[in-house]
């Protein structure tokens, strides 16, 4: 049974007048799970209206009491978790598994956004001049508002609004329209938790609701996440309208196999990194780099590889799920007919997989590609699904060249067993964010999410100390105090209360 998707404005959740309605659907089926509201104009002006009063009154709470809602959430989230979980599983495909680790990535960032008071400490020094001090203060810059992707419904609104909030901002979500049950959920239990009424709201639509908070002029800072034609997009429109941004964009993820690394653990990580959540994710590794001798481990992978398959959610011996959407299938198999027309060799095709019982469902199985080369299709784009590329170079000077001659720079590892070599390439790569033997270097939260080139669009990064610069803005103030002002023993009263 279908319901429909509710708003969330000041706090608490109201049914959308909208005219327009979209379906969301259980990509493990295509079956209708809910109907999403395009909002109105008038709804998203009151959401914005609402948080800017909600903002006037947050950004004079001590960060203190800040930091203890942020404490509630966190425990909430952890005592919620797997129900969540089960939830964002349903709306995604996830695996229970991975839908967890979702979940879980987005708690660890709310535990940091407790700490936040360390982050909004300013400087002072004393006598800049004859009896004139300077000290800088951290304060809010207002609205923000967070456009999310549908492949971590969790764990990326989690990545913004609880950090922007806790440094005294308000904040409007609009998050993708494929999953917004999870992020109403969030919602309603940062509103259990103790959040002031309007600090958070949640609106849902497209491209016209994205361009309406785009171009709000009480909207301070723009947070996004998604394909790299929308990122610039967003970026390009954002700072148009005088607006702080930053824009997350997709990826080409490269593992460099050097010949002297742990073959096990090189091919365990290779086929989790690239087939892990159906290959939905901006870290996912999509090209494998053999260096040398390394290459005749490319077989063993092909038939790891294999034995992997997609399932339902709740089924125990799936690896992953479906992809969110028949035409983001389609997309991916569009993608593997061309490297096979392109040339290269495709030693596991997935194009036909088919999971019992879930005749609907949008499956890619595994697959696997070799003999691949720098103007092939399967290369160029970002496929976004369980497809591994390879690559064959004789050194690690060839395998740096392709990787910065690559337009993105998200992420990247180099699995070796030489020290010398793995500092050459985290030295020497023009890319963001480096593992050395560990495949998806995702940051902890006390970190930035660092991609750089193409995989980014703005200045300061997701969460860590670098969200606290982006969230908010310094104020430098130069005070001077004069001696004759000090008053004397019986001009001086003092007030006890």
């Amino acid at each position: 049974m279908t319901h429909n998707v509710p708003l969330f404005i000041n706090g608490g959740c109201r049914q959308s007048e909208s005219t327009e309605w979209l379906e969301v659907t259980n990509p493990a089926d295509n079956k209708v799970i809910a109907k999403l509201p395009l909002s109105t104009e008038s709804e998203m002006e009151h959401a914005v209206s609402q948080a800017l009063i909600a903002q006037k009154q947050w950004k004079e709470v001590a960060v203190s009491e800040r930091a203890r809602l942020m404490l509630r959430y966190q425990q909430l989230l952890k005592e919620q978790h797997d129900a969540i979980a089960q939830l964002l599983s349903t709306e995604t495909g996830k695996t229970i598994a991975d839908a967890k680790g979702d979940v879980w990535r987005g708690i660890e960032v709310v535990e940091q956004a407790a700490n936040i008071a360390s982050n909004m400490m300013g400087e002072t020094v004393e006598n800049v001049a004859t009896d004139i001090d300077g000290y800088s203060i951290v304060q809010p810059l207002g609205v923000c508002c967070g456009i999310t992707p549908f492949n971590f419904p969790a764990m990326i609104p989690l990545w913004m609004f609880p950090i922007a909030i806790a440094a005294g901002n308000s904040f409007v979500l609009k998050p993708s329209e494929q999953v917004p049950l999870t992020a109403i959920r969030l919602a309603e239990l940062f509103q259990q938790a103790g959040a002031p009424e309007g600090v958070l709201q949640v609106i849902h639509g497209g491209k016209e609701q994205v361009d309406y908070l785009l171009a709000h002029p009480e909207i301070k800072a723009v947070s996004f996440v998604g394909s790299v034609p929308t990122a610039q997009y967003i970026y390009q429109t954002g700072t148009a309208h005088h607006k702080r941004v930053q824009a997350f964009a997709g990826a080409k993820n490269h593992m460099v196999v050097m010949p002297d690394a742990n073959r096990e653990q090189v091919i365990n990580h290779l086929v989790g990194s690239s087939v892990g959540a159906a290959g939905q994710r901006c870290m996912a590794i999509s090209v494998a780099v053999f260096v040398g001798t390394s290459n005749q481990w490319i077989p063993e992978l092909a038939n790891a590889m294999s034995k992997v398959n997609p399932g339902a959610w709740d089924d125990d011996n799936a690896a992953y799920g479906p992809l969110i959407s028949a035409t983001a299938k389609q997309r991916v198999l569009t993608l593997i007919q061309q490297g096979q027309a392109e040339g290269a060799e495709c030693l596991l095709d997935g194009s036909e997989c088919h999971v019992s019982g879930l005749p609907d469902g949008n499956w890619v199985g595994p697959t696997l590609f070799r003999g691949v080369t720098r103007d092939m299709s399967i290369y160029k784009e970002e496929i976004f699904g369980p497809v591994l590329v390879c690559m064959e170079v004789e050194t690690l000077e060839e395998a740096l060249s392709l990787v910065n001659s690559n337009p993105y720079g998200n992420g990247t590892s180099i699995f070796t067993a030489s020290g010398a070599a793995a500092r050459k390439y985290q030295h020497e790569v023009m890319v963001g964010q480096v593992g050395i033997n560990v495949p998806i270097p995702v940051p902890l939260p006390f970190f930035s999410f660092t991609g750089w080139r193409g995989s980014f669009y703005g200045d300061l990064h997701a969460y860590g100390k670098q969200a606290v610069k982006f969230y908010t803005e310094t104020k430098t103030v130069t005070a001077r105090w004069f001696d004759d002002d000090i008053p004397d023993g019986p001009n001086l009263t003092i007030h006890l209360r």
